[in-house]
Parts: structure tokens; C-alpha cells; sequence
């Protein structure tokens, strides 16, 4: 059987593939056309953040299994796979830790200004740090939005930090280490925000003007989720204005970025390339829990983390 995997992906997931005796079909692109090109004939596909339309459903006939590298699985419409008899996995305990540390980093440098204090001090200006302090993270207010995996290690390794944590979740199930409060709260009392919520019908652009509008102007928001959570303009406008102090965001509507995107001229952001999972261990980890997930489905097995229930083909 022959699995397509982005050929940029961790050498441990393709040993795994390669060492249960499957064929790999390596893309440089997971473009629908390269893989509608390339990968007419996969048994299976490892999925990154590409979108995965619909109609490869007539140009990938064999495909058995649609293996997310990560979490998030937006760019797949599992319902339809669903009735195509295609399984959708997610390799759901891969990333948390690694995301959450990433977050914190964004915190910990925003507070700091490290970035810009870092590019004055390359330009000759050694004082422009002294004009522009940092803050301490001691004695404010963490807000988690969203308290699934990465949201708990979030508020757990932050614990640390002598920070109050409050968390927002519609199941309000809190592990010891946020308090439990109504999604407003979150808004009005957090000096710190991030955002870790699954996109859904209720959640694509939930956070807007209104919210902008109840955060603190000293407020600093995260987004390490997914950019559809965000009505961007919205938030762009929030820090031209400074109706909130600054923002990380690591995911947008388009990506790469253009070059003419409006973020690129928007103040007090610090911006990465959807880059919050991407350490050696994590990458890893991912490969080899999307190709396991791989092995077990076209093994005849159920797999482990499915986000559907294939009906069978007609």
C-alpha cells in the first residue's frame, strides 16, 4: 500500500511508515493539484495545514484515511470523508506541551519587549530600552480561552509565574490549576489572553470588536489557535488604536503571508510563522502519531484519534 507524505516531514514518521513495509509518495506541495498529480493512487495521506478539497475525493479513488499532522483539522470536512468511507485522524497528545511552551515564550518576550530591544540595540540605539519598559508577569491576570490539552498545560507550566488564572471552557471542568469563570471575565480581567479554542461554527470570529472593546488597554492577546477564532481586522485595528496594548498571532487567513498583508504594517505585534509546534521533538512526535494512525486504518484496525466515523462505500 502507498502512503503520500509532505516530503518536509520528520524522517521518523517515514521510518515508521517504510519499516511496516509501505510505500511513501513524497510531495513537495500538498496543493490539491500536486496531490491530485502526484498521489493518485495513495492508500492513505498525512495532512499537514494544506486545505484537502472535497472533489480529491474522484482523484484519490483508493484513499482510505486522511492522517492530520497535529490537531486542528479545519481544512478537512470530515462529515463528507465520513460518507466516502474515509477515516480523518488528528494526533491528538503530539503538540500540547510544545505549544504551550511556545505561548509562554511570545508572553514572557512581549513583556520584556525582547524583540524590539534586541533590533534597537543592532541599530546603535543601547537606550531605547530604558524609555521602553517591560512588565512583570508577577501579580496579573492569565486568561485561557478554551481549556482542552493545550489550554490545561498552558495554565500548568504558567503556574510558575506567580500569576492569578482564570480560564474560560463551556464544559467549566477546571483541573486545580485556573479558575473557572464566564467567557466576559475573561475578557474584562485578563492581562494576558490566549486563545485555544477549536474552530466551530460558534467560535470562526468570535473574538471582535466587542471583545476588543471589553479588554484592558494595557491587555496583550495570544493567538496561537487558529486565525479564523480572530475577525482580523478587528484585532488589527485594536492595536492601531490601542484599544489593547500588543498581540502575538502565529496563524493566519492566508500562508504563507503576503507580502502586502495588512499585518505586516500593523504595530505592537509580534509575529511567527505557524511555527508553535515546530521543535525536533514535536515534529517527531507528530509524524509518528499521524503515521501510526496511518498503519492502524489500512491494517484493517480502528485507529485512536479519529474526529469521524466512516460509513462504508457504496
Amino acid at each position: 500500500m502507498k502512503v503520500a507524505v509532505p516530503s518536509i516531514m520528520s524522517q521518523a514518521g517515514k521510518d515508521y511508515l517504510t519499516s511496516r513495509g509501505f510505500e511513501l509518495i513524497e510531495t513537495k506541495s500538498q496543493s490539491a493539484d500536486a496531490l491530485a498529480k502526484e498521489a493518485a493512487d495513495a492508500d492513505g495521506i498525512i495532512l499537514m495545514t494544506e486545505p484537502f478539497p472535497n472533489r480529491l475525493a474522484k482523484q484519490l479513488p483508493k484513499l482510505k484515511v486522511i492522517a492530520r499532522h497535529g490537531v486542528g483539522y479545519d481544512n478537512v470536512d470530515t462529515e463528507f470523508w465520513a460518507k466516502q468511507g474515509v477515516w480523518v485522524t488528528i494526533a491528538k497528545n503530539a503538540n500540547a506541551s510544545t505549544v504551550a511552551e511556545t505561548t509562554l515564550a511570545a508572553m514572557m518576550a512581549i513583556s520584556k519587549n525582547l524583540v524590539p530591544a534586541t533590533e534597537h540595540m543592532r541599530q546603535g540605539d543601547w537606550g531605547w530600552t530604558f524609555a521602553h519598559p517591560g512588565f512583570d508577569l508577577a501579580g496579573k491576570t492569565l486568561g485561557i480561552i478554551g481549556y482542552g490539552r493545550i489550554g490545561r498545560m498552558i495554565a500548568k507550566k504558567a503556574s510558575a509565574f506567580d500569576m492569578k488564572i482564570i480560564a474560560y471552557t463551556p464544559s467549566n471542568r477546571s483541573d486545580g490549576n485556573a479558575e473557572m469563570v464566564d467567557r466576559d471575565t475573561v475578557f474584562k480581567e485578563a492581562d494576558i489572553i490566549s486563545l485555544n479554542m477549536l474552530v466551530t461554527p460558534e467560535t470562526t470570529r468570535s473574538v471582535g470588536k466587542r471583545e476588543f472593546e471589553m479588554m484592558k488597554n494595557s491587555a496583550v492577546l495570544l493567538n496561537f489557535g487558529r486565525a479564523a477564532l480572530v475577525d482580523q481586522e478587528a484585532m488589527q485595528m485594536a492595536l492601531k488604536t490601542g484599544s489593547i496594548a500588543a498581540a502575538a498571532v502565529d496563524v493566519f487567513d492566508d500562508e504563507p503571508l503576503p507580502k502586502d498583508d495588512p499585518w505586516l504594517s500593523t504595530p505592537n505585534v509580534l509575529l511567527t510563522p505557524h511555527f508553535a509546534g515546530n521543535t525536533k521533538e514535536c515534529m517527531d512526535r507528530m509524524a509518528v502519531d499521524a503515521a501510526s494512525e496511518v498503519v492502524r486504518v489500512l491494517d484493517g484496525q480502528k485507529p485512536q484519534w479519529n474526529v469521524n466515523e466512516p460509513q462504508a462505500k457504496n
